[in-house]
Order: structure tokens, then C-alpha cells, then sequence
């Protein structure tokens, strides 16, 4: 049976600066928790319109790492940019909020706001943030919820739509901003089973338009289909990068072997 989230129409995808640099680049990044190196000496970059998926066990560092892009979390030294900006270090707040309008970026939890609409969710931020005029922001809002195949929800309040079409929602939201880039830091982990196919098809179909895209995520089928590159991360470090096909025909390290062996069964 096909989804809503299949038949799905274009959508432009931002284009970016910089033409030849890496999007997302971390030089030598560590972080701290107190006393606990949550990222211990992290040096990667993800290309433009490349997919990076970014797997481990809990308390890898995942979710973390994904994080510090729109610095949500701070790190302690290293350098990371994004489409060639500095991302930490002094910024003042409208700079920081000019970045974070740049970075779209998917939780676990969808965030929406309970007393809007979907269709107010989406138009939000391109109005408050961007200055879009209402009639704009909503046509583009609602060319959004149809691709993500929810155009017919575009009154629904986020307590009359299921979890997969909540997260739907939050990725039009993110995606109003024509961000360059995406984040998603395991966006399926807090859906029912039956849910997880319609948000992973809309983040197939990005990928496809050529979107550059950072996904935190457990759905190692998806990985294997969508990724250009896989980081295995364990205790704060990518210990192993490689395309999907090498990664899971044949990691090359003992604790990547583990964890893949552990899934397994």
C-alpha cells in the first residue's frame, strides 16, 4: 500500500555559499559534561548535498555531536563551521539566531506548539524570524505539508495528528526556513513501529533532491539505503567511517563489529 508521505512535489532546496568547501566541518571538537568527555578530539567533515548517518550505542556521543552544529551545545576547543562559518567562539545573538535559521533541525520529540495548527507551526518562523509576508509564508507552507503528504491536516492541531504526522509536520516546519542543511537527531525513536516508514520517506525524499543531511538514527536499514557515509561513534569518537555497503558487509573496527553483531541478534 502506498504511503501518504510517497506522493510527494517538488520542493526547491536552498541553495548554499561557499561552492567547494564542506557544509559541515568539525576540526579536533571536544566536550565536557562536568568532569565527562562526552566527545573526545572529533575531527569530520560532511559534504554538500552528502547524507551522513551517524550510529553507536547510547551514550556514544551522538546526539551530542549533532548538537553542537546549531550549538545547542557548547564545546570546550576545536573549531566547527558550518557552509564556512564559524559556528562557536563570540557570536552575538542575532548572529547565533541568523545560524540557527540556516540549520533545520528535527528532534526526537517534535516540539510543535500544542495550541497552533500544523499550518501555523510551518508559517511560524518564516513570518516572526524572516519577516515573510502571511500569504507567502502560507502558500509555501502548504506546498510543504503536501510533500510531506499532510496538506489535507493543515488545520489539525498537533493532539489530532499521530506521532509520525507530528514529526511530518515538525520537517515541513524545519524545512520553511530553506535551510541549506538538516539535522535529524533520532527522529523516529519516539514513534510507534507502524509510524517510522512515513517519516523515513520523506527523509528519502530529501536526500534524493540532493539535501545535505546529518541523521542521528538507530534505523540501520535506512542507512544502509540513503547514506553516503556511515561515522560508527562510541565513547565521544568516530572510530570508523566508511559508505554503507563497507560498513555493513565489513567493519573494520572491533567495537563497529560488536555493535552491528549485537543489532543483528
Amino acid at each position: 500500500m502506498t504511503s501518504d508521505a510517497e506522493m510527494i512535489p517538488d520542493v526547491k532546496i536552498a541553495e548554499t555559499s561557499n561552492a567547494g568547501t564542506a557544509m559541515i566541518r568539525f576540526e579536533n571538537v571536544t566536550k565536557y559534561y562536568g568532569a565527562y568527555k562526552a566527545l573526545d578530539d572529533v575531527t569530520a567533515e560532511v559534504g554538500r548535498g552528502e547524507v551522513v548517518v551517524v550510529c553507536g550505542p547510547s551514550g556514544s556521543g551522538k546526539s551530542t555531536l549533532i548538537r553542537t552544529v546549531n550549538r545547542l551545545e557548547e564545546i570546550a576547543s576545536g573549531t566547527l563551521t558550518f557552509d564556512g562559518e564559524s559556528v562557536h567562539g563570540p557570536l552575538k545573538a542575532a548572529a547565533l539566531n541568523r545560524l540557527r535559521s540556516r540549520i533545520g533541525f528535527v528532534f526526537q520529540s517534535f516540539n510543535l506548539f500544542p495550541h497552533l495548527s500544523a499550518l501555523d507551526n510551518v508559517i511560524l518562523s518564516p513570518i516572526k524570524v524572516n519577516g515573510a509576508k502571511r500569504e507567502v509564508a502560507k502558500a509555501r507552507a502548504m506546498a510543504l505539508l503536501d510533500r510531506v503528504g499532510l496538506s489535507a491536516k493543515a488545520g489539525a492541531y498537533p493532539a489530532q495528528l499521530s506521532g509520525g504526522q507530528q514529526q511530518r509536520v515538525a520537517i515541513a516546519r524545519a524545512l520553511a526556513m530553506e535551510p541549506p542543511a538538516m539535522l535529524f537527531d533520532e527522529p523516529t525513536s519516539a514513534l510507534d513501529p507502524e509510524m517510522v516508514g512515513e517519516v523515513l520517506a520523506v527523509m528519502r525524499s530529501l536526500a534524493a533532491d540532493g539535501m545535505t543531511m546529518m541523521c542521528v538514527t538507530h534505523e540501520m536499514g535506512f542507512a544502509r539505503e540513503v547514506a553516503d557515509r556511515i561515522w560508527f561513534m562510541d565513547a565521544g569518537r568516530i572510530l570508523e567511517t566508511a559508505p554503507p555497503d563497507a560498513f555493513f558487509s565489513n567493519p573494520q573496527h572491533p567495537r563497529a563489529k560488536k555493535f552491528l553483531s549485537d543489532l543483528r541478534h
